[in-house]
């Protein structure tokens, strides 16, 4: 019985990946405008089976969301932990997040600014539609950021060393770092107004200052 179980799951699980697979390819094609009904298509099943999975757009955006936080987070980390100096690592991390938002525009398009699109032009869906637009700007990604921030400020706080207070100062840095790069990320993405190692230099400029004089924690792994 157990087995039966397991194996249940584990074909549960690997159609869900296959679905998000499918829903990745249709965001990258689509940016914000991509819909049940395309990724549907795109999996060769029929909206309701996505549904089941899913539930609505909004839980195929939380799934997609994981999905690319985990995979940027991991690369964050890389990024903290290479072996270089420290100001070497905060650029590195800064142009990490830079370099995934440039290679896949669509995909970050479509979690930080899930209403563009045209939704708002078109005509207004059936109830049973409603599922397709409740992408309100900042309801899904506002809790996309405060992860980040969150882990960023994990990162931070086992690295070095505030003295008294350092976890709340390593929580503002953490959310204060996350907001910085998606606001100056975004407006770089939209107007490209320097290239992306000109950006870097010039956030690692605007962290430098205490970070420069702060001493790594005592037995952690060093900023």
């Amino acid at each position: 019985m157990d087995n039966r179980r397991g194996e249940r799951e584990q074909a549960t699980e690997d159609r869900r990946r296959e679905l998000l697979e499918a829903a990745d390819r249709v965001v990258l094609r689509d940016g914000p405008g991509a819909s049940m009904n395309a990724i549907a298509a795109e999996a060769g099943i029929t909206k309701p089976i996505l549904y089941r999975h899913f539930g609505d757009k909004g839980g195929l955006y939380r799934a997609l969301a994981v999905r690319h936080t985990d995979a940027l987070l991991a690369a964050l980390r890389t990024a903290l932990d290479a072996p270089t100096g420290r100001r070497e690592r905060v650029e590195a991390t800064l142009d990490t997040y830079l370099a995934a938002i440039e290679a896949r525009p669509q995909v970050y398009r479509f979690l930080m600014h899930p209403a563009d699109g045209g939704a708002q032009d078109a005509p207004e869906p059936p109830a049973a539609e409603s599922g397709e637009r409740d992408f309100e700007v900042g309801r899904h990604s506002a809790p996309l950021l405060r992860r980040l921030g969150e882990e960023l400020a994990q990162v931070i706080a086992d690295r070095i060393d505030f003295g008294p207070g350092g976890a709340v100062i390593a929580r503002a840095w953490g959310h204060g770092i996350v907001g910085m790069m998606h606001a100056a990320g975004d407006w770089w993405l939209h107007e490209r107004p320097c290239t992306r190692a000109e950006l870097v230099q010039s956030l690692a400029d605007l962290l430098w200052g205490r970070l420069a004089a702060a001493a790594d924690k005592a037995g952690g792994p060093g900023l």
